[in-house]
């Protein structure tokens, strides 16, 4: 049964009422420039509290941002806006410092409820699943699924909307399809309380060696010295970490005419060797090249876009999104104990012991492990989804994958194309489901751009 809101067939005003599916960061941000701009904003997050998603949910203090608190403000027209919070807080925070994520959780729910207070727009948080949205008219009955944030059964309710935004983030790892379902097979790498009650004494196997995996080895090993971790990934590379002194203003020039992977990868390399003979950190380059990183993928044929994937990516990662210093002290500290293995190669096999634990075989050999947690970050692919929402709208023909299935099919200011190739009115997308058409989508300091530019977008008179 579905109860339908009253608000499901509103009069025409003039200023749109929006509904925002996901309540993370990029969610959270593109709600605040509505409320700014005097939009009606209906804010679905299953969760129940806005402003934490994946990201920002750890209640572990050890999690750090991966960026300088000097480049995580919200916004891009004040740049300061996380430092003045911070000091308005009692919070010490130095430009040059990386603040906890669950104290971003905290300040991203802080600039929302201050932006509904000031009162130009209004703000409803419904704390419900999305199972639907299906084009009415011209704007859009949005469809709550029968569980709520709390769990209680309930009928399914539907809510008009003059426009939706997609803001659900990255989607969860693709399941180990080798492994099976057990207390052991960790699926959730942000479950900290389900990891810390991991036995003191365990040898736990991290799959994947990038910042997830970080955060994980850090909870496991902290609070626990006789625990061990082996990491395990395809290439066994780590983050490379910030440093504390760092040059900032290098400036790559980018040629003009066609565009290929070979030939910006070896321009980059260029330009790294040419830092290194004049006494400049490798970090400054690739800070350097995040303004333009942008508008080189889009002048990529897709062909190249391919084979910046297929060859680069992994090394381009690794450098690009960096950990905060502190953290990769950590790290170098229990690989000096022996207590964190980081092996290449990927899991090879896995069966169990007589006791029903597992036995893992890697690239040096069979490993007992107490458990197995899922840190190959996120699976993006919609045709490979089990996301209701995503199911149907793909159903409805108003989302189909980018050509390389990073995302969702979309222009470069986040409108989606449906399975005609046509532009769906007034269905945007922010962030990580933007990665297909502009790559870098993910972070903070490319969300608050593409929050502003859609708020603008969904409020611009017609």
């Amino acid at each position: 049964m579905r109860v339908t809101t009253d608000a499901a067939s509103p009069a025409p005003t003039s200023t749109p009422t929006v509904a925002i599916i996901g309540g993370g960061a990029s969610g959270t941000l593109t709600a605040v420039n509505l409320l700014r701009r005097g939009a009606s904003v209906r804010l679905f997050e299953s969760r129940g509290e806005a402003g934490r998603g994946v990201a920002y949910s750890t209640t572990d203090e050890r999690h750090l941002l991966n960026v300088r608190a000097n480049n995580m403000s919200g916004f891009p027209d004040d740049r300061d806006d996380l430092l003045s919070w911070a000091a308005a807080a009692g919070i010490e925070l130095g430009p040059t410092d990386f603040l906890p994520r669950r104290d971003y959780s905290r300040y991203l729910c802080d600039r929302l409820a201050a932006a509904a207070e000031a009162g130009a727009g209004t703000l409803e948080t419904v704390g419900k699943t999305v199972v639907d949205v299906e084009p009415v008219g011209g704007g859009f009955t949005v469809v709550t699924g029968a569980d709520g944030a709390d769990g209680a059964a309930g009928p399914e309710e539907t809510y008009a909307a003059d426009a939706v935004v997609l803001a659900y983030g990255n989607p969860p790892p693709q399941p180990f399809a080798d492994l099976p379902e057990a207390p052991w097979n960790l699926s959730d790498p942000w479950d900290v309380d389900r990891i810390s009650a991991l036995p003191a004494d365990a040898t736990v196997l991290v799959v994947g060696s990038g910042l997830t995996a970080v955060d994980t080895t850090v909870t496991l090993l902290d609070e626990a010295p006789a625990r061990s971790v082996v990491m395990v990934s395809r290439h066994g590379l780590l983050p490379n970490p910030h440093v504390d002194d760092q040059f900032t203003s290098w400036v790559t020039p980018v040629p003009d005419g066609p565009l290929t992977a070979d030939g910006v990868v070896e321009l980059v390399r260029e330009q790294l060797e040419h830092a290194a003979e004049i006494g400049v950190d490798w970090r400054a380059v690739i800070d350097g090249l995040r303004g333009p990183t942008q508008s080189i993928w889009r002048r990529f044929p897709e062909s190249e876009r391919r084979r910046f994937r297929e060859v680069y990516a992994r090394e381009w990662e690794v450098r690009r999104h960096r950990m905060a210093p502190r953290i990769a002290a950590l790290l170098a500290a229990y690989q000096a104990e022996g207590r964190l293995e980081i092996l290449a190669g990927g899991v090879l096999g896995c069966r169990l012991d007589g006791v029903g634990q597992p036995v893992v075989t890697l690239a040096d050999g069979e490993r007992e492990v107490t458990a197995v947690i899922n840190c190959t970050g996120p699976s993006p692919d919609i045709t490979r989804t089990d996301n209701p929402l995503l199911l149907a709208l793909q159903k409805r023909g108003l989302i189909v994958p980018d050509p390389l299935r990073l995302g969702i099919d979309v222009t470069e200011d986040g409108r989606v194309r449906g399975a005609d190739g046509r532009i769906v009115r007034n269905l945007v997308t922010v962030g990580p489901p933007c990665k297909g058409a502009l790559y870098e989508a993910t972070a903070i300091p490319e969300i608050r751009v593409q929050a502003a530019a859609v708020a603008a977008l969904l409020t611009a008179a017609e």
